[in-house]
């Protein structure tokens, strides 16, 4: 994969804390990656572990009991501190973002066309009439043909597949420069799943897109990313390149993760359980992991 040296997105000591009734409590902690065109980060975890929060900081949609502080610049530009119309303005043609759960993030009472073409002209400025040739393109592109009818369909008229290619294909419509892709298979089969992960390579690879993609399935993130940032409690356990971390992990808590993969062909009778009380933080800004006390 070839890259530029600039990084494109750089997150630096993130920090989100989140208000409570009994004062604020801190949700994520010291999270610091860098990427750049071409590449694939992979956030991995369970759940809860602070993956979508640190997407949602980044896109600047953190709910409004949430604060991060740190440093998250996007093409040099510091995006903590910039204004909601201002967030908002570059979120299309800069950032784009597929959510966990199209049933959630797509309005139930519009026609994907309708849904399409707003965001298209908003950003791009184009006419009702370019902009639903635009949307018919970009579903031809994410694998729905244009005889499908989709443009007219509600988004419960859809298959699981075909939502999370909606969802793609309106992550991508403004041509963003950073895709960022939260969970994009949940709740697909293995052979949608896979249909879906390979079309995300493909779209970062012709579109030189730089893409975050985020999952609690370290095999999958192993397949299909340049570096992994592994997360655990709002916390990043190891954080390196994929080779690296899959071949040699340092931390308890990775090699617990790949222990509770079941692998094809080998006998296992009960998967492990992982015991996080053996697990320290670690320490910021580093990135090589911790050790167990």
């Amino acid at each position: 994969m070839i890259t530029t040296n600039s990084p494109l997105l750089s997150v630096r000591n993130l920090n989100i804390d989140v208000a409570t009734g009994s004062g604020r409590s801190r949700v994520v902690s010291e999270v610091s990656f860098e990427l750049r065109k071409g590449e694939t980060v992979g956030i991995v975890g369970e759940s809860g572990s602070g993956k979508s929060m640190t997407a949602n900081a980044i896109m600047g949609i953190l709910p409004d009991v949430a604060t991060a502080t740190g440093t998250v610049q996007y093409d040099g530009t510091e995006l903590l501190s910039l204004s909601s119309t201002k967030r908002r303005k570059m979120s299309g043609p800069g950032i784009g973002y597929i959510f966990q759960e199209p049933m959630s993030a797509l309005h139930p009472l519009l026609t994907i066309g309708e849904q399409m073409i707003r965001p298209l002209r908003y950003h791009l400025k184009l006419t009702k009439q370019e902009a639903s040739r635009r949307a018919a393109d970009l579903l031809d592109q994410v694998g729905i043909p244009p005889s499908r009818g989709v443009l007219r369909s509600h988004i419960h008229e859809l298959s699981g597949g075909m939502r999370q290619r909606v969802m793609i294909a309106m992550a991508i419509s403004c041509q963003p420069r950073l895709l960022i892709a939260d969970e994009p298979t949940t709740a697909l089969d293995a052979t949608v799943q896979k249909q879906i992960l390979d079309l995300l390579v493909q779209l970062r690879d012709d579109m030189g897109l730089a893409l975050v993609l985020i999952s609690h399935d370290l095999g999958l993130i192993a397949k299909y990313s340049d570096q992994v940032v592994v997360m655990l409690e709002g916390n990043v356990m190891e954080q390196g390149a994929t080779s690296q971390i899959i071949h040699s992990p340092a931390h308890p808590y990775t090699r617990g993760l790949m222990d509770a993969s079941p692998r094809l062909g080998q006998k296992q009778h009960r998967l492990p359980v992982i015991d996080k009380s053996k697990f320290t933080k670690l320490a910021p800004a580093a990135s090589t992991s911790t050790e167990e006390k």
